[in-house]
């Protein structure tokens, strides 16, 4: 049954297995895409949210474990616009949730991490990891074609059909085909917003068929069974994010974990009111209070300064009132496992899937 592991992407990127761990940053590390990569598959890396001599530590660390494909991941947002009243009155909705936590006082709104810029592209010429992907579309002209020059291979996340024309248009060598049941932030660069609700089931045929790049089908997809379906559907791989969470390698809060255990196929709600941008997570009392607030947040990723703090604080309270719970629709398939070893079992799944046909 090896027929399913081989196409264009995984000759071009040379792995075993046409199975990508989504790169997931403030959830993924090192040591998980490591163990994804040795395991066969492509290892990926989010590194939006830390500072550049980081993400150059974190590629030096990979690249000393493992010789295979990984993937670097960055934001490539608008750049944030500071609005002093917005700030102030999102800070004023948050003091009593700080208060009630005793963290002190609600920080400063500030810009605390930036789109793909130079210092980011510096970091990647420097240390040559072998695909960089970006969320949001694609970055300024001069810097991806700085990329693309340096051979690197791109990828970057469409969640309608316009999209990926557009990002094959502008030179993207792959694209993830991010549909409506995915967790964490949702790709959708082109307005209107809702027209990125679409669902992978009904997305992936249509990019497979509206582009000639490979395409990643991504969200929802949890065990063997999705991957096989991904392959049937026109994808030339599959991502998986939620399924890598409960791995201990991930770098999620306990509280975090525990949620995932219990969670059901109804519990996921989209919500801009952690980061300012719309992501799909468990619903907490947080995204209840905040709902309806969102015309009022300061821009992405400036709001991540004001809450991310308040995270810290309830994740060490060991509550889940005020922490991210990022998921898919799907983490109700979830199985505990190294990440390695779960990537073996979703092989063997993927596997017996096919062989049912």
């Amino acid at each position: 049954m090896s027929g399913w592991t081989q196409n264009r992407l995984t000759d071009r990127l040379g792995i075993r297995y046409p199975i990508i761990q989504a790169p997931m940053a403030g959830a993924s590390t090192p040591e998980m895409a490591t163990a994804v990569t040795r395991a066969g598959g492509m290892g990926s890396l989010g590194v939006a949210l830390q500072s550049a001599e980081a993400t150059r530590a974190d590629c030096q660390a990979i690249r000393t474990s493992t010789n295979g494909a990984y993937n670097i991941n960055f934001f490539v947002h608008a750049d944030a616009v500071p609005d002093a009243a917005r700030a102030e009155t999102t800070r004023q909705q948050l003091a009593p949730y700080f208060e009630e936590l005793g963290a002190g006082d609600v920080p400063a709104a500030e810009v605390s991490s930036l789109p793909f810029n130079e210092d980011h592209l510096a970091v990647v010429l420097a240390e040559m990891p072998p695909v960089v992907s970006f969320h949001f579309g694609l970055p300024r002209e001069d810097l991806f074609q700085a990329v693309k020059d340096a051979g690197i291979f791109t990828i970057s996340s469409a969640t309608n059909v316009a999209e990926a024309k557009q990002l094959e248009a502008g030179g993207i060598d792959a694209i993830v085909a991010q549909g409506f049941e995915a967790g964490g932030h949702r790709g959708t660069f082109q307005e209107p917003y809702e027209d990125g609700w679409v669902g992978t089931m009904a997305l992936v045929p249509q990019i497979a068929d509206a582009v000639s790049v490979p395409v990643i089908a991504a969200g929802g997809i949890a065990d063997g069974r999705g991957i096989a379906a991904a392959l049937a559907l026109g994808a030339d791989a599959a991502q998986l994010g939620t399924a890598f969470l409960p791995c201990p390698e991930s770098m999620i809060p306990q509280v975090h974990r525990d949620a995932l255990e219990t969670a059901r196929d109804d519990q996921t709600r989209l919500t801009s009111a952690f980061s300012g941008r719309p992501a799909r997570g468990l619903e907490n009392r947080y995204m209840r209070e905040m709902a309806g607030s969102e015309d009022n947040f300061p821009d992405f990723p400036i709001l991540n300064t004001l809450t991310g703090l308040l995270r810290k604080a309830s994740a060490a309270a060991g509550s889940e009132d005020f922490v991210s719970l990022w998921s898919g629709q799907a983490a109700a398939l979830n199985k505990t496992l190294p990440a390695g070893e779960l990537l073996d079992a979703l092989v063997a799944e993927t596997e017996a899937t096919l062989k049912r046909f």
